[in-house]
């Protein structure tokens, strides 16, 4: 007889009847079990990261903000928010504005900021990105209304500055930092474009004038010195004369015909350093 078969019916003669079935029931709940455990485990724990913090409401009462890393809460009980810190841009939409001095333009802005206090953001405000939003607008139209054109287009970054303030004086009982504010671009009508282009080509005008009229001025200043010395030593102006018909004598084609008047015979002679016939040595002319 095969040895495996009295093996089989020995073990089938000592396992007691139902065995089978009962240990694929025992097999059955402990995968459940474990599923459950799993489930349990899966939704305790919550990875955070560095940037955020997560608010942990425990059937519905606040119980803090925690993280950044592994957060263990208790599941189907706790409902976790996450709050990022990392700094926000809100992109203002153009706004109409009429100035002070009743000019219509038309700015828009961008606002950064970043949570500070993630439990106030949670619990203060319904949608801090957007009340932010919304707040940016009423305090851009406010200051913007406020100031004249001049201003607007001068002082930009002292406005910019005023708006920073302003917003995060107000978003601070919100936990929310704002950390600069910035004016992209201020739009003219097209006849104040126009009327600004007249001006500053007047003013550049006005600029050249003067820088001529200031040439002039030193010109006949200096020429009324050069005067004096032509005055005080005729030879210094004769050797101008001459030094004048060299670099006009460089063209060649050119014919000049320059008279040179009676009584200037000596003039010529002194300036060419020419005593007696001879040359003489003339003496420096004192500066």
């Amino acid at each position: 007889m095969n040895p495996w078969l009295l093996v089989g019916v020995a073990y089938a003669q000592q396992a007691p009847p139902g065995g089978a079935p009962s240990n694929i029931a025992t097999i059955v709940a402990l995968f459940f079990a474990l599923l459950i455990i799993f489930i349990i485990l899966l939704y305790s724990i919550r990875i955070v990261k560095e940037y955020e913090r997560a608010v942990v409401f425990r059937l519905g009462r606040a119980i803090g903000a925690k993280g950044p890393g592994v957060v263990i809460i208790v599941p189907f009980i706790d409902r976790v928010t996450i709050v990022d810190l990392r700094i926000h841009t809100v992109d203002v939409p153009r706004q109409r504005i009429i100035t002070k001095d009743n000019v219509e333009v038309s700015v828009d802005a961008v606002v950064y900021y970043r949570v500070q206090d993630p439990l106030k953001a949670v619990l203060t405000v319904r949608n801090y990105n957007l009340a932010v939003t919304m707040l940016a607008q009423t305090t851009l139209r406010d200051i913007i209304g406020k100031s004249e054109l001049d201003d607007l287009l001068m002082r930009r970054e002292e406005i910019n500055k005023e708006l920073q303030k302003i917003l995060d004086e107000l978003t601070d009982p919100w936990g929310i930092k704002v950390t600069m504010v910035t004016i992209k671009e201020v739009v003219l009508p097209e006849g104040m474009v126009r009327a600004m282009a007249r001006q500053a080509e007047a003013e550049r005008w006005r600029r050249a004038k003067i820088i001529e009229a200031e040439g002039e001025r030193q010109a006949a200043q200096i020429l009324g010195e050069a005067a004096k010395i032509y005055e005080e030593h005729p030879a210094a102006l004769r050797l101008r004369e001459l030094q004048t018909l060299i670099e006009i004598a460089k063209e060649k084609n050119m014919v000049i015909f320059y008279p040179i008047g009676l009584g200037k015979e000596h003039a010529t002679e002194t300036a060419l350093g020419i005593v007696g016939g001879k040359l003489a040595k003339q003496k420096p002319l004192e500066e």
